[in-house]
């Protein structure tokens, strides 16, 4: 009750909305359907949604679409994805209608490692400038552009120990960010993905089980630690969530 509270002064405040209609105190009980339809309604062509196409991400956009079909949708094509990654950002794109707006950093794969070198080796410091300029930037550059009200993203907290204390709504800069599946498991998106007949990502039967970028994606044969699967145990955030 108190976060409700709490995210109804942000969005009073931010938005005007009439909060005795959005029920606020709600959204922790309600299902993600419900949540994506309330955000539909409360914020009709002010909310954008960000994918990375990442292993499971066809349960999100299929339950988002199911509600609004032209949802606008933010890929950062960072120019490190795995080939596989791009196939499966076109093959949903088709399947599920999907209203895609692909950004990309300012600088090119090539431009980048002449000019830095091969951050991504270069410990915390160069993992976190990789990142602010393949992910990070272009993702300001895309908020600022369409200027959203809402942002849904599809984080969840079973994926990292960094996300246990997130909220499924907050106030991120001068928008309200909003995690509509953020309480299920790996489970419920598995039958949720079953039920609807979705594909999961082509390199997850490969083992590939949380998917980036090529260069700081290992399988799980190849770690000892699942915290190691991305960014070589760092970090398992990109930056876009925390500064963005």
């Amino acid at each position: 009750m108190v976060c409700a509270y709490i995210a109804s002064m942000i969005l009073e405040k931010t938005s005007g909305v009439n909060l005795s209609k959005a029920r606020l105190a709600d959204l922790e009980k309600e299902s993600p359907q419900e949540r994506f339809a309330w955000a539909v309604r409360t914020y009709p062509e002010k909310l954008v949604l960000t994918t990375s196409f990442g292993a499971q991400s066809a349960a999100f956009l299929h339950m988002a679409t199911q509600v609004e079909p032209d949802l606008p949708i933010i890929f950062i094509d960072t120019g490190y994805h795995f080939p596989e990654t791009l196939e499966f950002a076109q093959q949903l794109t088709k399947k599920l209608g999907l209203k895609v707006q692909t950004y990309r950093p300012l600088q090119t794969p090539a431009d980048i490692e002449k000019k830095h070198g091969r951050l991504w080796e270069m410990g915390a410091d160069g993992m976190e400038k990789f990142h602010e300029i393949i992910r990070v930037e272009p993702l300001r550059r895309a908020m600022k552009e369409l200027n959203p009200l809402l942002w849904i993203a599809g984080l969840r907290r079973t994926t990292t120990a960094s996300r246990k204390e997130l909220s499924i709504l907050s106030h991120v800069n001068s928008r309200i960010k909003m995690l509509p599946i953020l309480d299920w498991t790996d489970r419920q998106v598995g039958e949720y993905l079953q039920q609807h007949s979705l594909p999961y990502h082509p390199l997850w039967a490969k083992g590939y089980v949380s998917i980036g970028d090529r260069v700081t994606t290992k399988r799980l044969d190849e770690v000892t630690d699942p915290a190691e699967l991305r960014h070589f145990g760092g970090k398992r955030e990109c930056g876009i969530h925390e500064k963005v």
